[in-house]
Formats: structure tokens, C-alpha cells, sequence
């Protein structure tokens, strides 16, 4: 079966000028849309290295000016760190901007640490997610936005702008959580899982049963499902394993950076727990391929999104990486 592939990057803090670390992730974008990767995502974070698109739409501005076919799905935007008639209209201007190549990812913030730095409690987060997402979607598709909420309150606001995309760009959702993920069917959205195999394959069943419940009759294709690895392809295992390890490691503690900093459990690195995880795949471009094939097979996912620039991995490795990967094991996919 043909794979659709992506791409992620959290924009992590390298030790070198954030310009830099700018232009190296445009100068990787524009690869990926030659090499035909079907989307790039992009993470939110706040007040942590772990992220240095805290606006990720103002970067996907930048990137969707220097690509032609790529398309745009932020993973996730914070929902409940923004107005949302604001955000609506942010994402009409940049639906635009691509001639309609962006997809909608929206969530509440995995982080309480980052949500508590703007004032928002992270238990009442999943309630204003929800209002939020109904205003923004209300923005998009109706000329005005009538809302009586709790956190929210818009009485006859018009609405002038509207999305190149009609009645509004595509939607994708992130969980780890099943009742989320048949949720997530039924909505019709998109969706991708960081989870290992065994609990990947759990979430996407339980997204295909909602989707095939509320969808299965009508005709439509089945949205993509699909799940996310850290990758580095090199000539041999030996030099991917070395190379792959130090750049995730370096990730790895920015991931933590907040949780280590207040969260009373101790947060350390476990390389053999994590090359358990088969969310890491390092190696030759054989083992690569096998690797990928093993672990659609396990999910029964239809969309693989890969990472290829975390850490400190150097621009050239990156590339390096991500070229062998494009030449010699996507087109294994794509027959």
C-alpha cells in the first residue's frame, strides 16, 4: 500500500544564533518539498528550548513563501492561548498566503508548566479548548460569530474574512488518549500518534471504529493516520546509531527542560529504554526500510511523518540524512 510521508520539527535551541537555526530549517523545508513529502508540521512551545516557534504560523508564512507543493499543518496550535476570533483570522490570512496549502492542527497544551506561565489553569484547559475550537470554526464558515460561553462571550461580531479553502482547510488532531482518538474520527480530522507501536495500533483503531461509525457509509476517503519517528539515515548502522543518538539525546533534554525544572519525579535519559520505544530509527537505508515497513504493518497507520533536523545535528547531517532517506527508502513507499 502507498504511504503519504510528512514531516515534524519542534524547532529545537541548537547551540548556535537562532538565525541561523531559522534559515537552516527553511533551507531543510524547501528540500522537503522538492523531495515530495506530502506536509510539514510544526510544534508550539513556550518559555522552553524545546521550541522556537512560539507563533508557528508567523514561520510557516516565511516557509510558505519559498515552496511551491509542501502543505502546512501546525501540530498543534495552543487554543487556549489565543482569541479566537484572532486566531481565525490568522489562519484565513495564511490560507491565502499558501493558495490554500494549510491544514488546521489544533489542542489545548500537553504542558501545564507552559499554559500556567500565561495564567491558564491546565484542568479547566480540555473546556476551553473546546469553546475555542467552536469559535474559531464558527469564524471561518459563518459570515457572524454569535457565542455565549464560558470563557468565551462574541455578541454579532461580522465576519469579513474567509478561508481559500471552502468551508474551511482540512483538521488534525495529536492524542494519546483512545476516547480522543475515536472523537477525532468521528470529527472527520486528521490525526498523528508519537506512541509506540503496540499503543499507535490501539489509537488508530479506535479512530478508524469512529471514523467507519459516523463516516464509513458516505464515501470519503479515510483521513490520514499516521504516526511520527525520530530518523537518521547514514551509510552504515553503526554511524546512524551514533550520530542519531547524540542528536536525540539533545532534544530529549529539551523536551524535559520544564519537567525536570518542576515536576518532583526525576526525569532522566534511558537509551536502552529508548531504542526500545521503535520510535527511534537509526541506520543504513535497508535497515531504515525495514524498520518503517515494520511498524506500518504493526499500526496500520496510512501516513508516516518523519524528523530528520533535532538536537544539534549540523545542517549537512540533516540533509544528509534526509537525502539517502528521499533516494533510498521512500520510493519503497510510493510504488
Amino acid at each position: 500500500m502507498p504511504i503519504d510521508f510528512g514531516v515534524i520539527d519542534h524547532l529545537d535551541r541548537q547551540a548556535r544564533p537562532m538565525h541561523e537555526t531559522y534559515e537552516s530549517r527553511l533551507a531543510l523545508i524547501r528540500a522537503y518539498d522538492k523531495a515530495g513529502f506530502s506536509t510539514f508540521h510544526l510544534t508550539e512551545h513556550h518559555f522552553t528550548p524545546l521550541g522556537l516557534a512560539p507563533s508557528p504560523l508567523v514561520f510557516l508564512a516565511a516557509a510558505s513563501q519559498i515552496t511551491e507543493r509542501i502543505r502546512f499543518a501546525p501540530l498543534v496550535l495552543i487554543i487556549t492561548l489565543y482569541n479566537p476570533l484572532r486566531l481565525a483570522g490568522e489562519i484565513c490570512m495564511l490560507d491565502h498566503l499558501t493558495k490554500g496549502r494549510l491544514d488546521i492542527g489544533a489542542g489545548r497544551g500537553i504542558s501545564p508548566y507552559e499554559l500556567a506561565y500565561f495564567n491558564v489553569n491546565h484542568m479547566e484547559a480540555p473546556a476551553i479548548y473546546r469553546e475555542g475550537l467552536e469559535v474559531v470554526m464558527m469564524a471561518l464558515t459563518q459570515p457572524l460569530v454569535d457565542y455565549r460561553g464560558t470563557y468565551f462571550k462574541y455578541f454579532n461580531v461580522p465576519i469579513e474574512l474567509r478561508p481559500y479553502q471552502l468551508p474551511h482547510p482540512p483538521l488534525w488532531y495529536a492524542t494519546g488518549n483512545p476516547e480522543s482518538a475515536a472523537w477525532a474520527g468521528r470529527q472527520n480530522m486528521n490525526i498523528v500518534f508519537l506512541h509506540a507501536a503496540p499503543q499507535a495500533r490501539v489509537l488508530a483503531d479506535r479512530f478508524k471504529d469512529g471514523w467507519t461509525a459516523a463516516h464509513g457509509a458516505g464515501g470519503k476517503p479515510m483521513p490520514k493516520v499516521g504516526i511520527t519517528r525520530h530518523i537518521y539515515v547514514a551509510e552504515t548502522d553503526a554511524e546512524a546509531e551514533a550520530r542519531g543518538m547524540v542528536g536525540f539525546k539533545g532534544w530529549y533534554e529539551k523536551f524535559g527542560y520544564l519537567w525536570s525544572k518542576f515536576d518532583p519525579r526525576p526525569f532522566s535519559f534511558d537509551e536502552a529504554q529508548q531504542r526500545r520505544s521503535g520510535r527511534l530509527i537509526f541506520g543504513s537505508p535497508a535497515r531504515v526500510k525495514a524498520e518503517i515497513e515494520q511498524q506500518i504493518e504493526e499500526t496500520g497507520v496510512n501516513y508516516f511523518v518523519a524528523r530528520f533536523a533535532y538536537g544539534d545535528l549540523s545542517h549537512a547531517e540533516s540533509l544528509r540524512s534526509l537525502d539517502l532517506f528521499t533516494r533510498e527508502v521512500m520510493p519503497a513507499f510510493q510504488k
